[in-house]
């Protein structure tokens, strides 16, 4: 994994699920100052994984960038203090 970043993805929108283009990621739950652990998620195998902090499920889409989300607007945008 070293040579690349790990993409975080929120859940703002309290979304029963999120589509996303990888399948090792972190998962952050809200915005700060609503979000959980920051945690590491692999899906392995599989093409979906619960965050075990906030519920929510995230599937892989292999049509989607690393970035990007369905809906949109789940990638996690780090703010500097």
């Amino acid at each position: 994994m070293a040579g690349h970043s790990i993409p975080h993805f929120q859940n703002d929108g309290g979304h029963a699920a999120i589509e996303i283009g990888v399948k090792e990621f972190m998962c952050v739950g809200a915005s700060v100052p609503f979000d959980h652990p920051h945690i590491f998620i692999d899906m392995g195998d599989d093409n979906e994984k619960v965050c075990g902090y906030c519920s929510t499920l995230y599937r892989y889409n292999p049509s989607l960038k690393a970035t990007q989300t369905n809906p949109v607007g789940c990638t996690f945008a780090n703010q500097a203090a």
